[in-house]
């Protein structure tokens, strides 16, 4: 489990967490869709946006909004 930091706040990268999540969203451009999993990716259960907390849906945010910013994208 890894620490990233981004625009002033540490958020943790762990596969399968919020900040993963948006990540991945961004880059299979599958849009803005907060959700994460309890634990492995697939493996664990999902919680949607109405399950989450406020520091969720911001380290979602932040994992998307860096990818974004980055412009690295799944090339199909």
């Amino acid at each position: 489990m890894g620490v990233i930091e981004y625009e002033g706040k540490k958020y943790d990268d762990r596969h399968g967490g919020p900040w993963d999540r948006g990540g991945a969203d961004s880059y299979y451009r599958r849009g803005f869709n907060p959700h994460f999993f309890h634990g492995a990716t697939y493996q664990s259960p999902r919680l949607e946006e109405s399950d989450m907390s406020q520091l969720e849906l911001e380290a979602y945010q932040a994992g998307y909004d860096y990818n974004e910013e980055l412009g690295y994208y799944k090339e199909w």
